[in-house]
């Protein structure tokens, strides 16, 4: 079968296409033929060695995945051959074919196709624990989401609207401002052009913003976290603009607020059951019309530098899908 294959560290350009052996089902797996590969910025990382978990060479990046169940091993009883499904697998979806644990694998409706389903798990259910389990988002709620027109920020608007919140899509220009509203933003700050801190202030009136949701990092951290009202929440979910951040602690005293890691990956390992149910409700919202998992571009298998380029030149809105 065809794979994109990661060898040493370093640049999309460096990954290599090969033949390598099809997969067979150990126990607890399901074999299962891709259909759409999803890929995120995290991929960036992971081929570079930059990322927190590195895995052994060979292997490839895209980490979630839909397709079609071909066969199953010993002990599988939730999935069986020909069951149309979506799945986790923190890398190796880049592939014709992979071996996944069949806890990790959730049955589709047929109206959902197989572009949108791929690009589910990580960014819907991610925003969703951080929005739902984390954050503590309630209903009338003011919601900031910083780098709205990417995949995680698109998800964090459409999810948050699911919950009722009032939404401000912060972003680096006004076309992807226009993506933003077009799904569901009640508000848009351009930070390219205007003072975040003070444009989140303005919006989020006498009472501030509830809770800041925040992909990006970087400069924009601290003046989103001084957006904050009292007992408001930062939620730390990337580091997409490169830096790390300092957050100065007496902003947090001051505002009695929050600042809460969203470590999803981890998450998903101390709680496969909250996992499921997550993606069950992600599921039945995306095949219900009410999550978009809109699909800024599709590639096939050999142009998978070419997409994760395009993801790295902030040129994407939404997902990147690949097609083996």
């Amino acid at each position: 079968m065809k794979a994109v294959l990661c060898t040493r560290f370093g640049g999309p350009d460096q990954l290599e296409l090969a033949d390598i052996p099809e997969p067979t089902a150990k126990a607890g797996e399901a074999i299962v033929r891709i259909k759409a590969a999803a890929l995120n910025f995290f991929d960036m990382l992971i081929i570079a060695g930059k990322y927190q978990h590195k895995p052994p060479f060979p292997f490839s990046p895209a980490a979630e995945f839909a397709g079609v169940v071909q066969s199953v091993g010993a002990g599988v009883s939730d999935v069986a051959p020909g069951d149309r499904v979506t799945g986790w697998a923190g890398w190796g979806a880049a592939r014709e074919l992979i071996a996944a644990p069949a806890t990790q694998l959730i049955k589709l409706p047929d109206a959902l196709d197989f572009d949108r389903a791929a690009g589910l798990t990580v960014i819907y259910s991610t925003t969703l624990y951080g929005l739902r389990d984390r954050g503590q988002l309630k209903p009338g709620e003011t919601l900031a989401v910083l780098g709205a027109s990417g995949g995680t920020g698109l998800a964090a608007i459409e999810i948050g609207k699911v919950m009722g919140a009032r939404v401000i899509a912060c972003a680096s220009s006004e076309e992807k401002l226009k993506f933003a509203r077009a799904h569901g933003a009640d508000e848009t700050v351009n930070y390219a052009t205007d003072d975040l801190r003070d444009a989140l202030k303005r919006l989020g009136g006498a009472r501030g913003i509830d809770v800041v949701y925040d992909p990006v990092g970087g400069a924009y951290a601290e003046p989103a976290v001084r957006s904050l009202g009292w007992e408001g929440r930062y939620l730390v979910i990337g580091f997409a603009a490169g830096e790390i951040p300092k957050i100065p602690l007496n902003l947090v005293l001051l505002k009695s607020c929050d600042i809460r890691g969203v470590l999803w990956g981890a998450w998903v390992y101390r709680d496969p059951k909250g996992q499921r149910a997550q993606m069950t409700d992600i599921v039945r919202w995306c095949a219900e019309g009410k999550l978009s998992a809109h699909v800024h571009a599709t590639y096939p298998l050999a142009e998978t530098a070419k997409a994760l380029t395009a993801i790295a030149d902030r040129k994407v809105m939404g997902k990147v899908v690949l097609h083996p």
